[in-house]
């Protein structure tokens, strides 16, 4: 009986206790489904919408880039393209391989989405093909079921209507490159571009706009259910530029064929009205991705149609170089406006003699007729009396050898030497020589055409410094004003005497009947008449054999050993309103080449009334004078 009385008690603890345990399991397990059900339901509900919830970057609409009166130069269309999701696939290859059997994607194609693929997140989308047409695009759809990962995107794609016209001012837009990741997941979406170049580049952030955004519903698969909410972000600004597009087409088309350089400026605003650097390219095959051969076309064209020599091209400027050479002499006291010097052809500096142009001579000239006439011996002599540092910094004034403060990427400084430059660049002392070749634009000075447009717009308004300007509005507001209006202009500080000279003589260059280098260009339309100075840039040395036999005719030399043409002008002379500057390479003699196209351009600009803001003027071309045709005749 004790015994069977000791079992029973033990048996009934050991119940107890295990009955405890159930109860505490029991109570534990309540308590954590009360926790997760109740207390941390909106946490868990949350998660459970994440997982069949995605949310998508939307890129937003790039803004347009117009002309001054409203055209559209860059724009906007829709873009089919083929997109790729690796978290969706389980073998990205097999994946490629499907889609390469139902459109074409060439090697290159395939080993830039691998590598994409590699570089970004696996719910990243990456763009295999864009630009696809209609039949593309339903036989993706069709075979769908066969493709995971794979999806249709349609976005907007950049278009420049105008290629090659406005190639070098615009820029263009290509992919983001590996650098230029920032952390923005913009720049991460699949297809987005960023200026390259250009107003583009310039203003990318204002025509980037702001992402919006995209709630879609999935299921378990990945595959979008519906569209919960969307919100289209912020489009980007519209540029509006300074440039007359009818102007500058007709610009573009009267150097076709050539390697040259135009630019027009509002001599009053700084406003650039054209901006043309020939030969251009394409700017549509950067945003669809060049081809190999494509790339090693424009690279190995002698004619740099990659560069804009408007702002990057630096030349000698020859007898363009001039005024700057006579305000500088005039300033300082050297020479008086009636001082006559003799020209017989040539001056001597020691041992060396440096040669006019003009075989036999000029004979006396005094300042006027000196730059109506382009005479070499005058400005050797008053560069050597005045001295290079002096003519460098009124050359520095006028904005030769100094960058402009243009709104655009990639300008270059050009060079203006002085004794101080030499040293420090060359590790050499200065000799006379060199401020004779100074003296008339050659040897170490370099300038852009740009430059040189700005120089002639001072001088035609009177020396009240100007700052070139392309952007006139971003997203329908005004830019600060590149230059000063009322009393806030800002003088030169060159005698007004002294301008009116340059001016009388820039004046005579064109219209003298006799003696004007440029003669034949003038404009005869009572009002429009115009003003301007020519260069003719030498590129290699003339022996004294060559100089005693005669000058070899630029035709019969080959391209890269022909003279450059240069001309700078004004219009109307009795109320200046555009300046003008032209650079032909290897083009021959300025008043035979870069004078007639000169002379075209300002006319067309009267025209047009290029500088004002009404209605855009009709953008047919008007014919082209003939005067391309002229046989050549001397200047300096």
């Amino acid at each position: 009986m004790h015994r069977d009385s000791e079992r029973h008690k033990l048996f009934s603890r050991r119940a107890m206790m295990l009955a405890g345990g159930k109860a505490t399991l029991l109570s534990a397990l309540i308590g954590r489904m009360y926790y997760l059900q109740v207390i941390e339901s909106d946490r868990y509900k949350t998660l459970a919408d994440e997982n069949r919830i995605n949310l998508r970057l939307l890129a937003p609409r790039r803004g347009r880039i117009v002309d001054r009166f409203g055209v559209p130069i860059a724009d906007n269309q829709q873009n089919y393209r083929v997109l790729l999701i690796s978290e969706n696939t389980r073998d990205i290859e097999y994946t490629l391989d499907i889609l390469g059997r139902i459109i074409s994607i060439s090697p290159a194609e395939r080993r830039r989405t691998v590598r994409d693929v590699k570089r970004n997140r696996s719910f990243i989308p990456v763009t295999i093909r864009e630009n696809l047409d209609w039949e593309d695009v339903s036989r993706i759809e069709v075979n769908a079921p066969d493709l995971p990962g794979i999806l249709i995107d349609v976005g907007q794609s950049r278009s420049y209507a105008y290629g090659a016209d406005t190639a070098h001012v615009i820029g263009y837009v290509a992919a983001v490159s590996a650098k230029e990741l920032t952390g923005d997941p913009l720049l991460e979406l699949p297809g987005f571009r960023i200026g390259k170049a250009g107003v583009e580049k310039i203003h990318d952030t204002d025509l980037r706009g702001a992402s919006g955004s995209s709630q879609v519903e999935v299921n378990a698969f990945g595959r979008v259910i519906r569209e919960l909410s969307r919100s289209e972000g912020q489009p980007g600004a519209e540029i509006a530029l300074t440039l007359d597009l009818g102007l500058q087409q007709m610009i573009t088309r009267r150097l076709e064929g050539e390697s040259a350089s135009v630019v027009v400026l509002d001599v009053q605003t700084g406003d650039v009205l054209a901006t043309v650097s020939t030969p251009g390219y394409d700017p549509n095959a950067f945003n669809r991705g060049l081809k190999t051969e494509e790339w090693k076309d424009l690279i190995s064209n002698p004619m740099a149609p990659l560069i804009n020599k408007s702002i990057a091209g630096r030349y000698s400027p020859g007898s363009t170089f001039k005024m700057a050479v006579l305000l500088a002499a005039l300033e300082k006291g050297v020479i008086a406006p009636a001082n006559k010097i003799f020209c017989r052809g040539y001056t001597e500096l020691g041992d060396s003699r440096f040669h006019c142009w003009k075989k036999h001579g000029h004979g006396a000239v005094d300042a006027k007729e000196a730059i109506t006439q382009s005479c070499d011996v005058y400005f050797y002599e008053i560069a050597k009396r005045t001295g290079i540092d002096r003519i460098a910094t009124m050359a520095n004034r006028l904005g030769l050898g100094v960058k402009s403060g243009i709104d655009l990427p990639g300008e270059k400084a050009g060079v203006i030497p002085t004794i101080a430059w030499k040293r420090r660049e060359l590790d050499a002392p200065w000799h006379q020589g060199e401020t004779l070749h100074a003296g008339i634009g050659q040897g170490y000075v370099q300038i852009t055409p740009l430059q040189l447009a700005v120089m002639t717009a001072q001088l035609a308004n009177g020396g009240v410094q100007i700052t070139p300007r392309l952007t006139k509005l971003v997203g329908g507001y005004k830019t600060a004003d590149a230059s000063k209006s009322g009393d806030e202009k800002k003088s030169l500080g060159i005698s007004s005497a002294h301008i009116r000279l340059v001016q009388e003589a820039m004046s005579e260059v064109v219209n003298n009947p006799v003696y004007g280098t440029a003669k034949r260009s003038r404009i005869t339309e009572p009002g429009m008449e115009m003003a301007g100075k020519t260069g003719t840039v030498q590129v290699r040395r003339i022996t004294k054999s060559e100089r005693d036999v005669g000058v070899i005719k630029n035709q019969d030399l080959p391209w890269k050993e022909r003279d450059h043409a240069l001309f700078v002008g004004y219009a109307p002379v009795a109320d200046p309103r555009y300046a003008v500057a032209v650079v032909v390479e290897h083009g021959g003699g300025g008043s035979s080449v870069a004078a007639p196209i000169a002379h075209d351009i300002l006319l067309e600009a009267q025209l047009r009334n290029s500088a004002d803001d009404g209605i855009a003027p009709s953008p047919n071309l008007k014919p082209l004078s003939g005067l391309d045709k002229i046989p050549e005749q001397a200047d300096g």
